[in-house]
């Protein structure tokens, strides 16, 4: 993945590989500025306009390309079998509309529901996801939530679709420590109550808090490929390419067979 900016382009990731399967959790660990949050992007199609992915990327979900699928394919895709809960909650919120219309609106668009059943639907979500008080929760605005509040309404909209793929970028990044525990928490309990779809989860994280998400959520854990990570100094020495193994505890399956990926 590059990025225009003045003078040129900046190649931020590269040469990123791993393979996600069917029940399986992955923690990609790294240094702020990275590439973790591009990657994850880039799996979603999130990236800026700045942003020019290669043409020999592939990004395969079951036998689809997502990297080569149309808008539209896409769009079907986004929200519905594949989701993500983001850094800042505030900032991935819409501040006009109510908590409730919001998760009502992801439920209405994938799965053709009524208005009062995604409603009826969504404060289901906000209990499950244990927001004190749902039903008053559900016709408040974003900035009337406490932080902690705001990340469950976005794990409640990332699952609402029992969605096959989680990808959770930093999701405890702008919380405090005893609610970051609650949310890995809650996250974790959610993902294994799931009945009705095995959740695969990719999750970014920085070294401070790896040692946190991979004792609590990460059922498997493999190396990741060869990160190529390349700064955005301006300095021409701080743009040569870094080289660095993410060797994360390798615990594959007995028979990867078994286990179709799915990403």
């Amino acid at each position: 993945v590059t990025f225009k900016v003045d003078g040129g382009e900046i190649e931020a990731v590269r040469d990123v590989s791993f393979t996600l399967h069917k029940g399986q959790t992955i923690a990609l660990v790294g240094e702020s500025g990275s590439g973790k949050s591009v990657t994850a992007r880039a799996i979603m199609r999130l990236l800026s306009k700045r942003a020019r992915v290669s043409a020999d990327t592939e990004i395969l979900y079951g036998d689809k390309n997502m990297a080569r699928l149309k808008d539209a394919e896409m769009r079907r895709l986004r929200g519905n079998r594949l989701t993500m809960i983001f850094q800042e909650p505030m900032s991935s919120l819409n501040p006009v509309y109510t908590v409730g219309s919001q998760i009502a609106e992801i439920l209405r668009i994938h799965q053709k529901m009524s208005k009062a059943q995604a409603l009826a639907k969504a404060l289901e979500l906000l209990t499950e996801v244990q927001i004190p008080d749902p039903e008053a929760r559900l016709n408040q605005y974003p900035h009337q939530l406490s932080g902690g509040q705001r990340q469950r309404v976005m794990i409640a909209m990332a699952l609402a679709n029992s969605p096959d793929v989680l990808i959770a970028d930093e999701p405890t990044t702008a919380l405090d420590v005893t609610v970051q525990a609650e949310i890995l928490n809650l996250i974790k309990a959610l993902s294994s109550s799931n009945s009705t779809v095995s959740i695969e989860k990719v999750f970014m994280s920085d070294r401070s808090t790896a040692a946190c998400t991979c004792v609590m959520l990460v059922s498997q854990l493999f190396t990741v490929t060869y990160f190529k990570i390349l700064s955005n100094s301006r300095d021409s020495k701080s743009r040569i390419a870094a080289q660095e193994r993410f060797a994360i505890a390798r615990n594959i399956p007995s028979d990867p067979s078994d286990r179709s990926p799915v990403a």
